[in-house]
């Protein structure tokens, strides 16, 4: 993935990325990943930030918790301007 925009996509030092793909969701690139944190399993849609500048993080939450990737009544979380980046993570697991 070196020639991709998600060639520098932060990753906390105790997780594992479990599986890692590009894909489109609505107009834009993404990077979805499945990954694990301390007994969490958890996924994640990783926008490029500048793409949703313009959405607050009701708009992303209700965008991605829309999607057919979220299981009803997972809780999102939003982390933004994380190296250029805009994370929502979903399906939390214990």
């Amino acid at each position: 993935m070196s020639d991709s925009p998600f060639a520098n996509v932060p990753v906390e030092e105790d997780t594992r990325i479990v599986s890692s793909r590009e894909t489109i969701f609505g107009d834009w690139p993404v990077l979805y990943q499945v990954w694990t944190w301390e007994g969490i399993r958890a996924e994640s849609l990783i926008f490029l930030a500048d793409d949703v500048a313009h959405l607050d993080d009701e708009a992303l939450e209700r965008m991605v918790g829309a999607s057919p990737l979220v299981t009803p009544g997972s809780s999102l979380t939003v982390a933004r301007e994380r190296d250029g980046y805009t994370f929502v993570n979903f399906n939390f697991e214990h």
